[in-house]
């Protein structure tokens, strides 16, 4: 029995070296020919101009006008600047070896009211910023919505709760095909749609703020209707906007379209049948949410038949519209949770995450499920990031897939040696590369990599307490600073002359 342990132990210290070694020989052709790796941001958290150069306000400048809900009231109104600092921004990634930018396009900085007159100083920065990418060999994939939707939009007709939107959403991106797609070749419809379906309409924690009483704090809202019919209409947006693509722009300008989604991967607490369910519910109400109908042109059975009539149906028509509408998908992946049954009866008061009726856990017998990052949310655990994609290759036909975000947090308030000696964060990048390294080697159809995210920047509701960049933005003088996990992507990244 001794020798038996004693064998076991040799053998798990083999395989830990060995583990290690796999991650220390991370190298660009560790991946397939062609594979891309690129960084990514969005435009409200690093632009700045948020009332200038004729940018119109977005629901996010209105929701943080509330006293209090940001730390230290922060605002998008300077981020890090990149509206005039593009070329530094886009210089650093030329030095880091990436070859390609996610950036996202504010819809107010091109239509101010959402629709009708365009600001020219709006598309004349677009243009700049893509040429300059272009110049110095880097590959733009643009996104057309990272949450800021027009706030002109949201009085008009209250927003995504309203089916007008579809037709407004579709214009503005044909404008941005029309515009920028010579030069365009990648684009994507929208970032983490379910998180505004989720977070501005199930617990008001993002903007627009609504949802019922019951789920926090808001003015107005309905937690147990709202979200699936704001969900229904980005699904139905973007299926618009694809069409267009498709009908009129691709053939000729030889792009490809298709949409990032967030992903946390969800793992039974037990081996228990009950567990497994909720794991698999969590899964089909979060990526299969949207993922479903874009693949197979209906909602996840699981949602069907617990939502029920208060999900909205696909017309015929509309199922031939959002079916198959893509060229890629996107996935953004930073995170694990462990999913159990909490036996409990479904609350009073219906909302889009007590449909789940799920338990969340962090650990299993007192073992952390992994490291946590600053953000409580974020949970270091790689074998997630290769169970998610290889979920994705398996229930729907291996799509193409880019991972489109990764990354981890530490705190705001780091000195400035502390925030350069990131060898937590090299150490999650590791983690991650090589866990997507293992699944593209068994077969999932990932094409490329991007790492969120080049900057320091505006965090959303933990504004500047939270600094997720590779290279350290000090918000004061916004000066530059590559961090080490910078250098060691610019080492992994050396391309073989």
């Amino acid at each position: 029995m001794i020798k038996l342990l004693s064998l076991l132990v040799l053998l798990l210290v083999y395989m830990a070296v060995v583990g290690a070694t796999h991650n220390a020989n991370l190298r660009r052709k560790s991946f397939p020919k062609g594979f891309l790796f690129g960084t990514a941001t969005s435009a409200y958290q690093v632009e700045g101009m948020a009332s200038k150069g004729g940018r119109g306000p977005s629901i996010w400048d209105e929701f943080i006008k509330t006293p209090g809900l940001e730390p230290n009231n922060a605002t998008g109104e300077v981020t890090v600047d990149q509206y005039h600092r593009y070329k530094e921004d886009i210089d650093l990634m030329v030095n880091l070896n990436f070859d390609a930018y996610r950036f996202s396009i504010s819809w107010s900085r091109i239509f101010p009211n959402g629709t009708g007159k365009v600001n020219r100083k709006g598309v004349a920065y677009y243009n700049r910023l893509i040429n300059y990418m272009l110049r110095k060999g880097i590959t733009p994939y643009a996104n057309l919505n990272h949450y800021d939707l027009p706030l002109a939009l949201e009085n008009r007709y209250l927003g995504w709760l309203s089916r007008d939107v579809v037709k407004d959403y579709a214009d503005y991106a044909e404008f941005c095909f029309k515009t920028f797609g010579d030069r365009v070749k990648n684009w994507m419809t929208f970032n983490e749609p379910r998180v505004v379906a989720a977070l501005g309409y199930d617990n008001g924690f993002f903007a627009p703020g609504r949802c019922s009483k019951a789920y926090g704090n808001c003015t107005a809202g309905n937690s147990a209707t709202e979200p699936y019919i704001v969900t229904h209409n980005l699904i139905l947006s973007h299926a618009a906007a694809v069409q267009r693509y498709r009908q009129k722009y691709q053939e000729k300008q030889k792009g490809r379209i298709g949409i990032l989604l967030d992903f946390v991967w969800y793992e039974p607490l037990t081996r228990s049948k009950a567990d497994n369910y909720a794991a698999q519910r969590a899964r089909d109400f979060h990526v299969g949410w949207f993922l479903h109908p874009l693949v197979y042109g209906e909602y996840p059975k699981t949602m069907q038949n617990i939502v029920k009539d208060r999900l909205p149906k696909f017309t015929k028509e509309e199922v031939k519209m959002v079916k198959g509408s893509f060229d890629l998908i996107g996935i953004n992946q930073y995170t694990t949770y462990y999913m159990y049954d909490p036996h409990a009866n479904p609350p009073k008061e219906l909302g889009y995450q007590s449909d789940w009726n799920v338990g969340f856990a962090y650990e299993r017998k007192g073992v952390p499920i992994g490291p946590r990052a600053y953000s409580n949310w974020l949970y270091n655990v790689p074998w997630g990031l290769h169970k998610a994609m290889m979920y994705i290759k398996e229930r729907y036909g291996n799509p193409t897939v880019i991972l489109a975000e990764n990354g981890m947090d530490d705190p705001g308030n780091l000195t400035l040696s502390k925030a350069l000696h990131d060898t937590t964060r090299i150490n999650y990048y590791k983690g991650y590369l090589a866990a997507l390294k293992q699944s593209v080697d068994e077969g999932a159809n990932v094409v490329g990599y991007f790492a969120w995210s080049l900057l320091d920047n505006f965090e959303w509701r933990i504004g500047y307490t939270s600094r997720f960049g590779i290279v350290y933005v000090d918000f004061k003088t916004l000066k530059r600073t590559p961090k080490m996990s910078a250098y060691w992507f610019k080492k992994i990244l050396r391309k073989n002359k």
